[in-house]
């Protein structure tokens, strides 16, 4: 016990490592914890139809969010000059107007969106969804700063606290009118939220509009390829909701929205924290220069891949059971979903961390290079998937589409000398055996999306 507190309570690397991972699961477990608890109550506040629109709207706002990402916190976390208060204004200011371009683009593509999917109620709801983009835009650099030094406890405790804001709000407007408006302001109230808590309550300078031409030439050099590479990110994340949206029924698309957000969650709650740990500790201990760094990465990776292997696993098992514990009979298909999507995240474990190796070195080019390779793959199998196999097929694809992009991952890996092939072997095996044992358990279950 006095070794794991040392552990934790030093100022090295790996205390700092141990202390943000912790602070990470702890916000993004109670934010999920949140979600869920408005979810369930939303569900009965709410029909299956609002959440096929919000879906919708989600898509929309969180793609152009990453379409034009221009890798902010990337560059703040690996940049040499990421404390100097000139980089920092510019890019605040670059994020500010970034915002404010986003709100406009999405308020113009509200009416071609609402044609696209013949949902005319998006007109409605869009514009008000998108203004969470615009207040983002103004979130102090203080943020970036926080886990440039994995220094994220506080942050946490604004973000799990700005979140219940917004979700307190969208409850009680559901309750008093019965709207999906109530869904689209939830995230714009919590977005103020966090603006407000992070602005008066996180320490650190207050930004200003500054532009520096040589920290705008780092953040647009390095940017301009994550600008590329996050248009990407939303077809892996997000381009089955927009395939299946012109796909599936309103109401259907809603239970599948649930279902995603039950068998995502393992590797979401990774996802969130590998993202902001693992640049920081591949800058510190880069694996090419010498085997200590080696071994002490393939214990984090390892140790990784264990934790998030076994909820996924854990949550695909107990899917169509959890289902019929939290949510009423119109969202029972919901179950099997969870089970498949849960399943299909499992070999990103085998590919977890390496792509952040490459950011943390400042390639930005090579790691668009494979987030390209991840996105073409993707869409092709899930339009395959839907033409052969139905909504089952389109959800299995996504574990073929990771399958199919593991070569690409490698050169990455490799380039960096990252790549652990035990690692990835013992990955890929125990994910056969298990995902056998699951599907033989929840046959009867997941033949009853078969005809959809």
């Amino acid at each position: 016990m006095s070794r794991l507190l040392t552990a934790f309570s030093g100022t090295g690397l790996m205390a700092r490592v141990l202390r943000s991972a912790s602070w990470l699961m702890v916000g993004y477990g109670g934010s999920q914890a949140l979600r869920l608890a408005a979810n369930l109550i939303m569900t009965r506040l709410l029909f299956p139809e609002a959440f096929g629109i919000m879906t919708l709207v989600t898509v929309v706002v969180v793609g152009l969010s990453l379409f034009s990402d221009v890798g902010v916190g990337p560059s703040i976390a690996q940049n040499p000059r990421g404390d100097d208060p000139d980089f920092l204004n510019t890019a605040w200011t670059i994020q500010v107007f970034r915002g404010c371009m986003l709100f406009a683009v999405a308020c113009l593509l509200t009416v071609p969106v609402a044609r696209f999917y013949q949902e005319p109620e998006l007109v409605k709801y869009l514009p008000v969804g998108a203004l969470a983009l615009l207040v983002s835009g103004f979130f102090p650099t203080r943020i970036e700063t926080a886990h440039r030094h994995l220094l994220v406890g506080r942050l946490t405790v604004l973000d799990l606290a700005s979140q219940a804001i917004g979700i307190g709000f969208m409850v009680i407007y559901a309750e008093l009118t019965q709207s999906v408006m109530a869904l689209a302001l939830g995230g714009v109230v919590s977005a103020v939220a966090k603006l407000l808590l992070t602005h008066f309550l996180l320490p650190g300078p207050v930004n200003r509009f500054r532009w520096e031409p040589a920290a705008a030439n780092d953040l647009i050099h390095f940017g301009k390829w994550i600008f590329l590479s996050t248009a990407l990110t939303f077809v892996i994340s997000q381009g089955d909701r927009a395939i299946l949206g012109r796909y599936l029924s309103i109401d259907m698309l809603g239970i599948y929205n649930i279902g995603y957000f039950l068998g995502s969650f393992p590797m979401m709650a990774g996802l969130s924290m590998i993202g902001r740990i693992m640049i920081p500790v591949y800058r510190d201990k880069p694996p090419a220069e010498g085997d200590m760094n080696r071994r002490y990465l393939s214990r984090l990776r390892a140790g990784m891949s264990l934790s998030i292997g076994l909820a996924l696993l854990l949550m695909a098992a107990i899917g169509p059971q959890l289902v019929g514990l939290l949510y009423d009979a119109r969202y029972q298909l919901a179950g099997p979903m969870v089970t498949l999507i849960s399943l299909a995240f499992y070999p990103r474990l085998v590919i977890l961390t390496y792509d952040n190796v490459a950011l943390a070195m400042g390639d930005s080019r090579s790691y668009f290079i494979v987030m390209m390779v991840r996105a073409v793959f993707q869409i092709f199998c899930i339009i395959l998937g839907l033409a052969l196999f139905g909504l089952v097929g389109g959800i299995a694809s996504m574990a073929v589409a990771t399958v199919a992009s593991y070569p690409a991952v490698v050169w990455l890996a490799r380039k960096y000398g990252a790549w652990d092939a035990g690692h990835d072997v013992v990955a890929i095996l125990a994910g056969l055996l298990a995902t056998a044992l699951i599907l033989w358990m929840h046959w009867a279950d997941i033949a009853l999306l078969s005809g959809y």
